[in-house]
């Protein structure tokens, strides 16, 4: 009898354990894949954009995958550092910062505009400002507005121009500098009179204009800089640990394989590409040579 009770014990052991790792691999597989963005947009195209991209992403990797909103720059980079989110569509000094605070963390891909993306200046025009191959000079002492201010097409390159131009900080430059927080605003704030000259991404800017939102008449591109690597997907190092074995690869493939015209045109890119750490490097530099990151 004792032989038998033995045996029965070591079965029910055997069938606790059995239950315990069915529970935890039922766990593991019913974990959420999170993601967010930078919100360099206003909220509504925000959500329609990755609303579609969660679901591409949900039915591509075979997880559930949620987006999640949040209210600036800084926000992104925090819920990434914190493994509140495990994705993030970031510009490239967000993504720069997000990924020096995460080892391991990798680009993944970007826009095939984003390996050569651009600012556009623009100004109110009652500011009189005559739009030029080189930064007007006449945007001197006039009222200027940045988009968000960890924002790379907003606020990292114009600075970084602006300084090359006039041998100074924003400040010095202008008679008052301000943050709309994002881009959709600075066309607004500069259209409406409330800041003479500011910071736009070109993307944002030839959206609204195509949607109706910029005024032509009030409203003009003075000064385009050169180009530079921008926005991208970045993806924490620890994703495989968390998700199996090659997951990061699916989330690569998948994201490179986002084709559809519907998802394509709400970014707006005309597909995505392979992109690495490296293809950020100028980015660094330059944010190390205007004091916003640490050496």
């Amino acid at each position: 009898m004792s032989i038998l009770r033995c045996i029965s014990r070591r079965v029910s052991i055997l069938r606790s354990l059995l239950a315990l790792t069915f529970i935890a691999s039922a766990a593991a597989q019913a974990e959420t894949f999170v993601f967010t963005a930078i919100p360099d947009q206003d909220e509504s195209h925000l959500q329609e954009r990755f609303g579609k991209v969660a679901a591409y992403l949900n039915e591509q990797l075979g997880v559930e995958v949620s987006y999640i909103p949040v209210k600036s720059y800084a926000a992104a980079i925090t819920a990434f550092r914190n493994n509140q989110v495990q994705l993030a569509w970031f510009g490239g000094l967000s993504g720069v910062q997000a990924r020096r605070l995460v080892p391991g963390s990798e680009a993944l891909a970007q826009g095939f505009e984003d390996q050569l993306f651009k600012t556009y200046f623009i100004a109110n025009k009652s500011a009189g400002i005559t739009p030029g191959e080189s930064l007007p000079a006449a945007i001197k002492g006039k009222t200027f507005t940045f988009g968000s201010k960890g924002s790379t097409s907003g606020r990292l390159m114009p600075e970084f121009y602006l300084r090359q131009q006039f041998g100074s900080g924003p400040e010095e430059i202008f008679s008052r500098v301000g943050f709309s927080g994002d881009h959709s605003r600075t066309i607004a704030q500069v259209q409406s009179g409330a800041y003479q000259v500011g910071a736009v991404n070109y993307s944002v800017w030839e959206s609204e204009l195509e949607e109706g939102k910029v005024d032509p008449t009030k409203v003009q591109v003075i000064w385009t800089t050169p180009t530079y690597p921008d926005y991208q997907w970045s993806i924490r190092g620890d994703v495989d640990e968390r998700f199996g074995d090659g997951f990061k690869a699916k989330v690569r493939d998948a994201l490179l394989n986002m084709n559809k015209p519907e998802l394509l045109a709400s970014f707006p890119r005309q597909s995505f590409v392979p992109a690495s750490n490296d293809d950020y490097a100028p980015i660094e530099a330059t944010a190390k040579a205007i004091g916003l990151l640490d050496e």
